[in-house]
């Protein structure tokens, strides 16, 4: 009975570690949540890189004033082709607005995390403290390398996320395989 007992905790312990937001009892924030890194990351190492230059790591809650924060960070950033911009601290954030870190990101990489945070903090209402943990990515650029040290990607969805797309015939990770029409072109946007 008690190696069942250890077992269901240990099983309790481990998913309540695998979570991405967490309390945090120390005061100063109401939750930490944890940024998947290697899942987003140019995100991440945008996040990172803001938060190193003196950026908040910290994000208030704050919904109605996102659309003024998103004018504010974005005043006088043009906008790229194939690009997103990214903002930190985010325009949701009362920290967000003038003054805000932005970047150009990947959009598959910038709007899955968008996404993925929107997600976490649904729940959350306005005024709700969250610190961001964000560790450095390994892998900026994600690919496989097959064992001659090629590159090769398993579909155009990592080829997209990888930033690489469209691959021409001679680019790493080209196949015809990923180019399904023959013109010498894969993963055509």
């Amino acid at each position: 009975m008690k190696k069942i007992f250890l077992l269901l905790l240990s099983s309790v312990m481990f998913l309540i570690s695998a979570c991405a937001i967490t309390s945090n009892p120390s005061g100063h924030n109401d939750y930490e949540l944890i940024f998947p890194s290697d899942k987003y990351p140019e995100t991440a190492l945008h996040i990172s890189g803001a938060i190193a230059q003196g950026h908040s790591n910290v994000c208030t809650i704050d919904r109605v004033g996102a659309e003024e924060n998103r004018k504010e960070s974005l005043a006088g950033i043009d906008t790229r082709n194939g690009y997103d911009r990214d903002e930190w601290p985010m325009a949701m954030c009362k920290e967000g607005g003038k003054g805000a870190s932005v970047a150009y990101i990947a959009p598959s990489d910038n709007r899955g995390a968008g996404s993925w945070v929107g997600n976490q903090l649904a729940d959350y209402p306005d005024g709700t403290k969250v610190a961001f943990i964000v560790k450095k990515p390994e892998n900026i650029f994600p690919t496989s390398e097959s064992a001659d040290g090629k590159i090769t990607y398993k579909s155009c969805s990592e080829v997209r996320e990888a930033g690489a797309a469209p691959l021409r015939k001679g680019d790493p990770g080209y196949s015809t395989k990923l180019d399904r029409d023959g013109d010498g072109i894969a993963c055509e946007t």
